[in-house]
């Protein structure tokens, strides 16, 4: 096998037979190309790998600063939406705390004056910034007509409350709790018991209450009986405030009856 060909009589370098054999590398676009043809003389296979990663770095680069161009605007978007989204959110609670403070400053202002109308007048001026916020405010009017021995005005004003739907619960049982409980004089027996049962569902937040109050209608009635087995299952039931416990037990000693104990 030759490994030689022939050079010139001058001594010039000669040339590899082999390195005629070699095929030229291939164009990089679509087709492979012989990792020996990038070798020069010294050229390492690190030095190679290393040339290899920087074109896929760099057409990685490329591909990246095109989907950018294309949909970059989506991104800024989207960060203008989230920044815009909560700039408006911090709006709404810095606008919502005002008016609470406002609403409260504006109902302390009122309940501070002396005189029972004008309290009564300023306390309707006020504008409340909420639903709820008009229930508390109908409550405190109510209360104010009760201590001005107005039981009708109260208690109407309390079941309006407790009418509106849109009101959380705890909003409208209280509203209902008060108005059966003031109304001794604007309600029969019958309208009150049946309100106060409502309430005194198992579940419902003023239950005891409404037993209490139920308590006292059968005495009013002349149900002793009655009254004692409710204040008994009040007294005994592991809900119950010490407060509550304490009357329902001195109602069932000034009824006759005695405390069951455990």
């Amino acid at each position: 096998m030759h490994f030689y060909r022939h050079f010139p009589a001058d001594g010039a370098n000669f040339i590899p037979a082999n390195a005629l054999a070699r095929p030229k590398p291939r164009g990089m676009r679509g087709q492979a190309v012989h990792l020996t043809a990038l070798r020069g003389p010294g050229v390492s296979n690190t030095d190679t790998d290393s040339f290899i990663n920087e074109v896929t770095e760099e057409v990685r680069r490329d591909r990246l600063f095109a989907l950018m161009r294309r949909y970059g605007w989506i991104a800024a978007l989207a960060v203008v939406v989230l920044v815009g989204g909560a700039a408006w959110n911090e709006f709404r609670k810095a606008q919502a705390t005002a008016q609470a403070q406002a609403f409260g400053d504006a109902i302390l202002s009122a309940l501070e004056n002396e005189l029972p109308d004008t309290r009564m007048s300023e306390l309707a001026a006020i504008e409340a910034p909420q639903p709820g916020a008009q229930a508390v405010l109908d409550m405190l009017m109510a209360a104010e007509a009760a201590n001005n021995d107005d039981d009708a005005d109260a208690v109407a004003r309390l079941q309006a409350v407790a009418n509106q739907t849109e009101l959380p619960t705890v909003y409208r049982q209280i509203a209902s709790y008060k108005a059966l409980t003031r109304g001794a004089d604007v309600l029969s027996v019958d309208e009150r018991r049946t309100g106060l049962e409502a309430l005194a569902q198992p579940g419902q937040p003023l239950n005891l209450l409404a037993k209490e109050q139920l308590a006292l209608i059968d005495i009013e009635t002349g149900q002793t009986s009655a009254a004692l087995e409710r204040l008994q299952a009040i007294a005994q039931d592991a809900t119950a405030t010490a407060g509550l416990r304490r009357r329902a037990t001195q109602l069932i000693v000034a009824l006759g009856g005695t405390p069951d104990e455990g």
